[in-house]
């Protein structure tokens, strides 16, 4: 992991005493964050880097907020652009750096965001309010779209509505940003899916079901008006002697695309699974606790071996080295402190 970093953490402004963003510097040799800066915006509950890394995207209560990265990693506020709807709560861009999608739990609206050749969020291409109920009261009586994504080929938006069990898919016109539904992934009752990753070859789709807490795989194809998606496993995210009460919470393929994680809130625990590339299958290889409450988001660090955990709850980020041939994670050092993070985007900096 050679070279200077950067993390960027989102957390709500509402209760703690967060301002928004706080600036962490890496410091690979002992895998720490040192606490640099703070960046004021309204309760930051997701951030993602522009494709060439110019720019930073953090949803707030007023809708998306576009920063410029700085040389030394700063950032620097260049707009704020609405979303004619309540505050999101998921990111995703296109390759091009064209559009960026915005999902929102709140109303139940997938949004389309156009991007401007500066890197700047500059106004609405389209948007999309889901509609049915759910069954359960408690959460299902009303849509709640967590996660809006690209196909890898880019001719299609899938919409993760946790609140009625559905992935609703979406053509998307490539120029004007328009949405068409054209299909509908129906999850199992009462499963809550909550987010959705594609490999990298674009044949396999993975989905983790938050109060299953199950990663669902699907093989993926592209069928000319209409995409096909392809049940072929479920498997448990939670190990034997998992906590009752627990709800899975992030997922993602590690970038060598050998690994799945997944966290899981309230048994505050991090599922590691090997990938069958051929396949698409999944094998839990171990399911180990993140030291930390309620680990909402979860990454690794550019050397792959280095995980980190952003736990909501336990106000706090904890780092873990990985061996993948024993199937372990070993803490490194103290944790970081840092009031409510939602989100953890890492960034490395040019040199010197």
């Amino acid at each position: 992991m050679a070279g200077r970093y950067v993390a960027y953490v989102g957390s709500y402004t509402y209760l703690g005493n967060s301002k928004g963003i706080t600036i962490f510097d890496v410091e690979p040799e002992r895998d720490t964050l040192v606490r640099r800066c703070e960046v004021e915006v309204n309760n930051s509950s997701y951030l993602i880097l522009s494709r060439d890394q110019k720019h930073l995207y953090s949803i707030a209560d007023e809708g998306v907020v576009t920063f410029e990265v700085q040389p030394d990693g700063n950032l620097k506020k260049i707009a704020t652009t609405g979303i004619r709807g309540m505050r999101g709560c998921y990111l995703s861009l296109d390759k091009a750096n064209r559009f960026l999608l915005v999902a929102g739990s709140h109303d139940g609206k997938v949004t389309v965001m156009k991007i401007g050749p500066d890197g700047v969020v500059s106004g609405i291409a389209d948007g999309v309010f889901h509609e049915g109920l759910g069954s359960v009261a408690e959460r299902g009586f009303k849509p709640h779209v967590t996660c809006a994504c690209f196909t890898p080929d880019e001719k299609y938006i899938c919409a993760v509505d946790a609140g009625i069990d559905q992935i609703k898919v979406y053509s998307i016109r490539p120029k004007s940003g328009h949405l068409r539904l054209c299909y509908i992934i129906r999850c199992e009752l009462d499963s809550g899916p909550r987010h959705m990753v594609f490999s990298e070859d674009g044949q396999f789709a993975y989905v983790m079901s938050e109060l299953l807490n199950e990663v669902t795989v699907y093989s993926y194809e592209d069928k000319g008006d209409a995409p096909e998606f392809v049940l072929l496993q479920q498997v448990s995210t939670l190990g034997k002697k998992a906590s009752d009460r627990s709800a899975a919470t992030s997922l993602f393929l590690s970038p060598d695309q050998k690994h799945v994680f997944c966290t899981n809130a309230g048994d505050n625990s991090v599922a590691m699974f090997d990938r069958n590339a051929v396949t698409g299958h999944l094998r839990q290889r171990f399911v180990l606790p993140v030291s930390g409450a309620y680990p909402k988001d979860c990454g690794l660090f550019a050397d792959g071996e280095t995980l980190y955990s952003v736990n909501h709850t336990g106000d706090s980020i904890t780092c873990f080295h990985i061996d993948y041939e024993k199937g372990i994670m070993v803490m490194r050092n103290r944790p970081a402190h840092v009031d409510e993070p939602n989100k953890a985007v890492l960034l490395k900096l040019p040199e010197a």
